[in-house]
């Protein structure tokens, strides 16, 4: 944990989460009684070594050692810390933040490298897919019948009597116009100009 030097203010890195775009004007960091509700019910905490009662603490330290913190990039985004926290603070906001400026600062650029083929599927072809660097994972934990499904794909809907994946190019134009419109594709180019 960094140290906080004499006059040095401890709740800097709170205020610059509160003013974030991304923090719902209702969120009440400050009033966190550190009661340990979204710990409670916090699947990502059940499961692994992340803890939102402690990254809030952290934020409230102003303890910016948290951005570096790989545990932070265990969230699900699941809210059940926002539906249960008391104080009307929302734990899954501050992490959508805190890694966000991680990925500003170039720590955490690792942990979403491999979803930029995800994005860039939207653009291509109007859906999201899943990125082929997952894929050997995917087999591992599934075994063959996913990859076959994967490549099989195109017949098995026909066989089921349903449409083709792939949209219509007036489609993935417009989709594509949102996207763009969105600054998606920007975000896209600017995460590939950190890596």
């Amino acid at each position: 944990m960094k140290t906080l030097k004499i006059g040095e203010d401890s709740s800097k890195l709170a205020k610059e989460v509160l003013k974030d775009l991304r923090a719902s004007p209702s969120i009440e960091l400050f009033k966190c009684l550190q009661c340990g509700m979204c710990v409670s019910l916090c699947p990502a905490a059940r499961y692994s070594d992340y803890n939102p009662r402690e990254m809030v603490k952290r934020v409230l330290d102003g303890d910016e050692d948290i951005l570096s913190d790989d545990d932070i990039w265990n969230c699900f985004y699941c809210y059940t810390c926002h539906s249960v926290c008391p104080a009307n603070n929302s734990a899954c906001e501050v992490n959508q933040i805190l890694r966000q400026k991680a990925i500003n600062e170039k720590d955490g650029l690792d942990k979403i490298s491999s979803f930029l083929t995800y994005g860039d599927s939207f653009v291509e072809i109007g859906i999201g897919s899943i990125p082929s660097a997952f894929f050997d994972q995917l087999v591992e934990d599934f075994g063959e019948d996913w990859l076959n499904l994967k490549i099989n794909l195109e017949n098995v809907r026909k066989k089921l009597g349903l449409k083709p994946v792939l949209l219509p190019e007036e489609s993935i134009e417009e989709i594509n116009l949102i996207l763009k419109n969105t600054k998606f594709i920007n975000r896209l180019e600017r995460i590939r100009r950190l890596e």
